[in-house]
């Protein structure tokens, strides 16, 4: 047995109620294997093993007040995974499925997806199970309260600077920022993803949107291709979603799916216009559901079925497909309908979409593939970005963000691919930002000692 397959098989005996976390370590473990011989040192000082080990986990309770004056008692975390290369830093994610699996694997992802950036920041992810969906501000806004009254404890903008995910957007950032600012007394960068009037950066809320359609319109240049007039099938409808919208159109392309937790829309016209500008209103101010959109405009709506359902029973035709809604929303059966309709590209706008069936199909029907840890990394390299300007006291403009973003995600490209072709698996993005991501961090544990 290898060392990477004792460490895999150590993680399955140890966490075997984390599924989400055990398919991120089996994803990027399995295709460090190029490296072991390379790396003797990293084999001798237990690096592997070390590497998928947090260097803790904090859980807590929540207690907060409804509207009604009912206590509810929600769950919190925060993961800090690895600082090898700087303070952890990693969102948080506020959705009933939250759970410690989830957070770990997540966190786990972001230690490479952070250190493919070449910025100085390490890995960490933290929630709760709680539900702002159907909750008043006042509500969140107690909630927001109660999880930072623990949280803060934990973290520093040269300790851990969390950020926003699934649930957290720009109010409960600014809930969260205003309470540790509060307790605190200091006006420091400890979170990003804040408004502009208090520290934020310009370009944020697009970032990991614009970021993911920068890094698929690299791929897509590998084969002398671009997005102009292709059709594209985009899941979810929240942040990530809704500026990859905004970026494919700018290219030339045409989005033609939407969706929530609750179902689909089918628009063969493309979202764009007066209709991608309902989309923002619906899901920012009204934060109503996909539904309304197409009873709007009276198009097709598919209850209780996702974007790859719809592809897979109608027969769609897609030519790039770009996943921004949750984990594992692809299976193997979507990916082979993919396939089958003509899609030639994949990138990840969510945190590992795709199962590892899912990306076996990709490869082998020969379908680019851009992985999450690399595809998604926009949002936490402006991040990265915000904690620069808010060290320096200075705002940059929206088009130095933007071009600082932009050479990014290039970058990450082109490195991604270096490495693949380096340690002999040439053209696999997923083997050169896991191989590229691990490498920098290692050096790092190396030159630690054990520590």
């Amino acid at each position: 047995m290898s060392v990477i397959e004792e460490v895999i098989a150590k993680v399955k005996e140890k966490d075997k109620d984390q599924p989400e976390f055990i398919q991120a370590v089996t994803e990027v473990m399995t295709t460090l294997e190029p490296t072991v011989e390379k790396h003797p040192e990293f084999v001798k000082a237990k690096i592997y093993e070390r590497i998928v080990e947090p260097d803790r986990v904090v859980i807590f309770r929540v207690p907060w007040e409804d509207d009604k004056g009912e206590i509810h008692v929600n769950r919190g975390f925060r993961v800090q995974f690895n600082n090898a290369i700087g303070p952890y830093k990693g969102g948080l994610r506020f959705h009933p499925s939250v759970n410690l699996g989830i957070i770990k694997f997540l966190g786990f992802e972001q230690i490479f997806k952070n250190s493919l950036t070449g910025l100085p920041m390490g890995g960490g992810k933290g929630g709760s199970d709680f539900e702002p969906k159907g909750k008043s501000d006042r509500e969140v806004m107690r909630f927001c309260y109660a999880f930072m009254r623990e949280l803060f404890r934990h973290i520093g903008p040269d300790t851990d600077v969390p950020a926003g995910d699934i649930g957290v957007g720009g109010r409960e950032i600014g809930y969260m920022y205003g309470y540790y600012k509060k307790i605190k007394n200091e006006h420091t960068g400890v979170l990003t993803g804040k408004g502009l009037e208090y520290g934020g950066s310009l370009i944020r809320p697009e970032a990991t949107g614009y970021g993911l359609v920068y890094f698929t319109a690299e791929m897509l240049a590998t084969k002398g291709m671009d997005f102009n007039g292709k059709v594209v099938a985009v899941s979810g409808s929240g942040n990530v979603a809704q500026y990859a919208i905004e970026k494919v159109n700018h290219m030339g392309g045409k989005v033609i799916f939407a969706s929530d937790s609750s179902g689909t829309v089918l628009d063969e016209e493309g979202i764009k216009g007066e209709k991608w500008e309902f989309l923002m209103w619906l899901k920012n101010e009204k934060r109503g559901r996909i539904r309304e959109y197409a009873e709007k405009y009276n198009l097709p709506y598919y209850e209780g079925k996702s974007v790859w359902d719809v592809i897979r029973d109608e027969g769609i035709k897609v030519d790039i497909a770009l996943p921004c809604a949750t984990q594992n929303e692809i299976h193997k059966d979507h990916a082979e309908a993919l396939a089958k309709n003509g899609c030639v590209a994949v990138a990840e706008g969510a945190n590992m979409p795709s199962t590892l069936d899912a990306i076996k199909v990709y490869k082998e029907n020969g379908i680019l593939f851009g992985p999450a840890k690399a595809a998604n990394a926009g949002g936490v390299a402006v991040s990265g970005l915000e904690m620069v300007q808010n060290s320096m006291r200075l705002s940059w403009t929206r088009e130095e963000v933007d071009r600082k973003l932009l050479e990014i995600m290039k970058n990450i490209h082109r490195t991604a691919l270096e490495a693949a072709k380096a340690y002999g698996v040439e053209g696999d993005l997923l083997a050169g930002a896991n191989i590229a991501g691990f490498l920098k961090v290692a050096r790092a544990m190396l030159a630690y000692g054990v520590v």
